[in-house]
């Protein structure tokens, strides 16, 4: 028997014992660089294993990353292709259609809450607001135009409770089952509306009227007592006055009632002896209730101020504040904290 020839003439190389067949092939034969063919990645060296391209794009924000493909030899996860998209940024709470007014407060500083607890105050509203929405149905079936639900609260002079009176009716006004109010605050040097019941101050009807870009409806606050709104007068100017004697003036009121004819609107004006403001809006109004604060008033400052009012308002009459003592036993707007 012939003894196994031993490789005397191709000795090995320590460091080609872990070589592949191929490899020492091409070795002894110098054919050069050699290309591995495709096949299964963990058949091939760790030297000449294919790597995976590097990512191209960096995923949108708001989409969830997507996972590379597989490698050969590797297990697909399970992860779907497209991740759902979530918002950026969570979307705000609506903001509230109405404005809350502290309903608490207004009853501890005397005025006549719809809802409250009854009292003398809250009948002696009724009573006059009873009087004013029985004048408004009349002056209407009269064909007396956008007037006949605009209603004037003004007094000769400051500090005699027009205001309080103003507010006190508007909210008897709203507690109406058919019936809502809109309260115009004008008296725009002190804004005494606004801020007695809590409300933000902003553009209003003057505003409305000297801009005819502006809708006077998208300047009216809602609030939380049914059937009441507010309307801020605006940016005090040296032409308000002016302002509310243009025809226009009309046209914005109209705007203000149209498609509401159970609407009142409920003016509160600066005293008419203090500015001329008063008697412009008198025109617009088909009634004026002149409040006269008891044992205050001078009889001369009421009369120059109704014969100021009736020159555009026919229908003027007097509303006497803080009464103490009648002979009929009755008394009308005894109260505190007035800021009117």
């Amino acid at each position: 028997m012939n003894e196994p020839l031993k490789n005397q003439d191709f000795p090995q190389k320590p460091e080609e014992s872990h070589s592949s067949l191929i490899q020492r092939a091409m070795q002894a034969f110098d054919r050069g660089q050699f290309v591995p063919p495709s096949g299964p990645a963990d058949l091939l060296p760790p030297s000449l294993t294919p790597q995976a391209p590097a990512q191209a794009y960096a995923p949108a924000p708001i989409v969830a990353p997507v996972a590379p493909p597989p490698m050969y030899g590797e297990q697909a996860a399970h992860t779907p292709q497209f991740a759902p998209q979530q918002p950026a940024v969570a979307p705000a709470a609506p903001a509230p259609s109405f404005h809350r007014i502290n309903h608490q407060r207004l009853a501890l500083e005397g005025f006549a809450v719809p809802g409250g607890a009854a009292n003398a105050q809250v009948e002696e509203f009724r009573i006059v607001k009873r009087q004013l929405l029985e004048q408004v149905e009349d002056l209407r079936r009269q064909g007396a135009g956008v007037e006949a639900q605009a209603i004037l609260v003004t007094s000769a002079l400051p500090e005699e409770g027009k205001t309080f009176v103003a507010i006190n009716l508007a909210m008897s006004i709203a507690a109406e089952k058919d019936s809502e109010v809109v309260l115009v605050d004008l008296d725009m040097a002190r804004s005494s509306v606004l801020s007695t019941l809590g409300l933000p101050s902003g553009p209003g009807l003057v505003d409305a009227i000297a801009d005819p870009r502006i809708d006077v409806r998208d300047l009216v606050i809602k609030t939380d007592l049914g059937g009441l709104s507010v309307l801020p007068g605006g940016r005090p100017t040296a032409s308000d006055s002016e302002y509310l004697a243009s025809a226009r003036a009309k046209a914005v009121i109209a705007r203000l009632v149209e498609g509401h004819p159970n609407r009142v609107v409920v003016f509160d004006t600066p005293p008419v002896l203090a500015a001329a403001l008063a008697v412009e809006v008198a025109k617009l109004s088909a009634q004026t209730v002149l409040v006269v604060k008891a044992e205050k008033t001078s009889g001369s400052a009421v009369q120059d101020a109704a014969g100021l009012l009736s020159a555009g308002c026919p229908n003027v009459q007097a509303l006497l504040n803080g009464v103490q003592f009648s002979p009929s036993g009755r008394r009308f707007g005894t109260y505190h904290n007035y800021r009117g």
